[in-house]
């Protein structure tokens, strides 16, 4: 089944995008944090779902693959998975003008496809080319975009309106979708997005024991640190070195990854 075309995917994510985003604004203004959770009740109620749904599935089989698999494997799988992910990196270092680093992105590509076998090896980072990540979400801030109330997605963890927004417009800028819908394998996206959750939460599984057992309130303790990382990642990194969570909704780089997905 060929895919319709890329306009009217995009097309339709503005249509998404353009109702979400008129709940944030145009304003960069940041705001208190409890006042901007207008909807903390409801969010509660979804991290608690999330913490839950993390503890009787996600965790348990992050567990058993960071067993099964040894860690030069899991770091191919990775490695593979952020190389898939570079077209979208390289769309939004255009959009937001970042030529230089859109020159990392090309030859990161190019050398951890070729010399790197697929991406298996991050060769790229070995010369220099470090990596680094980018999504719609940032290139909406850039553009001025107020980040809006903040939000708990099920299984998807914190965000908001701008970032929700960010997530779907990536989705239909990402190639692999159409090459995947073009050969009717579209579920081999669906399989990329379920071993990217398991990979990444492998990887944290010792740091967010630590940060649950350490917060006196653990859902304003993400929710927090899920602002003060979004913000570090617009501005590339600018402001103070943050601890690591990860992210499931979006891909993550090393020593750049969000709030938990699942809200743990």
């Amino acid at each position: 089944m060929k895919p319709p075309p890329i306009a009217l995917h995009l097309g339709r994510a503005l249509l998404v995008a353009a109702s979400l985003l008129a709940l944030s604004g145009c304003s960069t203004t940041g705001t208190d944090e409890t006042a901007n959770d207008p909807l903390e009740g409801f969010n509660r109620g979804v991290f608690a779902f999330n913490q839950g749904f993390d503890k009787a599935v996600i965790k348990p089989v992050a567990e058993g693959y960071r067993w099964a698999l040894p860690k030069p494997v899991r770091d191919g799988v990775k490695n593979v998975l952020d190389n898939l992910k570079a077209p979208v990196i390289l769309a939004n270092d255009l959009m937001q003008g970042q030529f230089e680093r859109a020159g990392v992105t090309i030859g990161r590509f190019i050398v951890n496809t070729t010399v790197g076998l697929g991406g298996v090896s991050d060769y790229a980072s070995d010369i220099g080319l470090e990596q680094h990540g980018e999504d719609f979400g940032q290139t909406l801030a850039v553009w001025g975009f107020g980040e809006g109330p903040y939000l708990m997605l099920p299984v998807l963890g914190p965000s908001n309106p701008r970032d929700l927004t960010g997530l779907i417009a990536d989705i239909f800028l990402d190639p692999l979708s159409y090459v995947a819908s073009a050969n009717d394998v579209e579920y081999l996206t669906g399989v990329r997005t379920v071993v990217r959750a398991i990979d990444t939460r492998s990887r944290h599984i010792e740091d967010l024991d630590d940060l649950e057992r350490t917060s006196l309130d653990f859902y304003a303790a993400l929710r927090s640190l899920y602002r003060q990382k979004r913000d570090d990642e617009i501005l590339n990194g600018a402001t103070p070195p943050l601890p690591i969570i990860p992210s499931y909704s979006r891909s993550s780089d090393p020593g750049n990854a969000q709030a938990a997905a699942r809200g743990n």
